[in-house]
């Protein structure tokens, strides 16, 4: 019995101090923060935290993260309190349904909340797919407010109508509990709240417990990085530049190496985002467009056409709803343009330099004009050739003194065949 006592004892002071957990959402909702919220949610329950608290500001963003987010709220074995703020910040769409999901959903004087009504990219709606995914976010929407015994009707007119609400509508009309000037005062109202969990648990909670912040791993704040489509274009520009350069000129070695790395970093970034088939294609199609104005001369047509393809393939790359999961049409034009003309460059380069006479070894020789020193047949002779005398056949006979042109080399040894004029004084080959 007696060893027990240090045992209750050790509960005791440990319960006494379990921390509140707090954090940070500023931005869409993406893959990136719904794997974030899930680890803090993790973290929370490891060290059973008094509650979770997330302090929330986002316009929206995707359907599936936010999903993920609402079920790892609702299963958390800890409490979690949705805290919209600072001043002037909105949980909009995504974010509405993430508040309305939590134990305790607060908001700031000066935020706002709503605007839910599901919609597909660049306006390209489908009736019968929306009224499926309308339908299906009101079950959603139905399941999470009244078992959380939110105002449902307001609540539907924020999908049905996108309606959006203040921190003291949404109060006035039960879809939040608490409105809080800042952190410090939510806390002071969450002072002995009594809640009830999704599961039907009474919990009062506890604020009397030190807060500790939750950042995101290196990991996470990487992918959080590259996950922004525009920053993930920018490194799959700089990737397809990069290896075009070191094939080109092999050796080079540093352009090689920053070109993968950065290629491989733009799909991982672009794998974390929803990418449109038809705007892949454009790209490639631009691709192939700059490569026929330099094949076929197309006059800065087919180049300019490229341009456009290339425009409109970035800027309908990611098949997202939200500008901000979006690459916008500044990005788009930023990066086009200066890499269709580095693109053709570089490739009209290549280009000439396989057309270019070869003007080194065996093939150099090829066409060099000179003049005999000898009587040159098929016996041989020598011809005097760029300031060398060299040994020499010819099929016809040619006297010494005539001029000469050389029509193949091997083993040290020159074809050539001889130089008629004309009486304009042009030159002409002897059949």
């Amino acid at each position: 019995m007696i060893r027990i006592w240090p045992l209750v004892f050790f509960l005791v002071i440990s319960s006494s101090y379990a921390e509140i957990l707090k954090v940070e959402i500023d931005g869409i909702i993406d893959p990136i923060t719904s794997e974030f919220i899930q680890t803090s949610v993790a973290t929370a329950e490891e060290e059973q935290a008094e509650f979770l608290l997330i302090r929330l500001a986002t316009p929206g963003g995707l359907g599936i993260s936010m999903q993920e987010i609402v079920q790892t709220i609702l299963n958390s074995k800890v409490p979690v309190v949705c805290f919209v703020s600072p001043k002037g910040a909105h949980a909009a769409s995504a974010g509405f349904f993430i508040l309305l999901s939590a134990d305790v959903a607060a908001m700031a004087p000066g935020t706002n909340t709503g605007a839910a009504h599901p919609v597909f990219p660049f306006g390209m709606e489908n009736e019968i797919m929306l009224e499926k995914v309308k339908n299906d976010a009101l079950a959603n929407l139905r399941s999470i407010v009244k078992q959380r015994q939110r105002n449902y009707e307001l609540a539907e007119k924020g999908v049905l109508e996108s309606k959006s609400y203040t921190a003291q509508e949404a109060l006035d009309g039960g879809l939040i509990d608490l409105i809080g000037d800042n952190e410090e005062e939510l806390l002071k109202s969450l002072a002995n709240f009594e809640i009830t969990r999704f599961s039907g648990e009474n919990v009062t909670l506890d604020v009397d417990q030190p807060v500790r912040v939750l950042t995101m791993t290196y990991r996470q704040q990487v992918l959080s990085a590259i996950a922004n489509p525009n920053f993930a274009l920018i490194l799959g520009v700089v990737g397809l530049l990069g290896l075009y350069l070191e094939f080109q000129h092999p050796g080079l070695i540093v352009p090689g190496v920053i070109g993968a790395i950065s290629l491989l970093l733009a799909l991982l970034g672009f794998s974390l985002l929803p990418v449109n088939f038809i705007g892949i294609l454009l790209i490639i199609l631009a691709l192939g467009l700059f490569v026929a104005e330099v094949k076929v001369q197309g006059f800065g047509v087919l180049g300019f056409g490229g341009i456009v393809a290339m425009i409109l393939g970035i800027v309908f790359l990611i098949d997202a709803p939200y500008p901000e999961l979006r690459i916008n049409w500044g990005t788009a034009l930023a990066v086009a343009v200066p890499f269709a003309l580095i693109f053709i460059f570089l490739l009209r380069l290549a280009v000439r330099s396989q057309l270019a006479k070869v003007t080194t070894g065996n093939a150099g020789l090829v066409g060099l004009k000179g003049e005999t020193r000898t009587e040159i047949n098929l016996e041989g002779g020598q011809v005097l050739v760029s300031g060398e005398l060299w040994r020499a056949r010819s099929r016809d006979t040619i006297p010494a003194g005539r001029t000469v042109r050389v029509v193949k080399a091997r083993n040290l040894e020159l074809l050539v065949e001889a130089v008629v004029r004309t009486e304009d004084g042009s030159a002409l080959f002897e059949d």
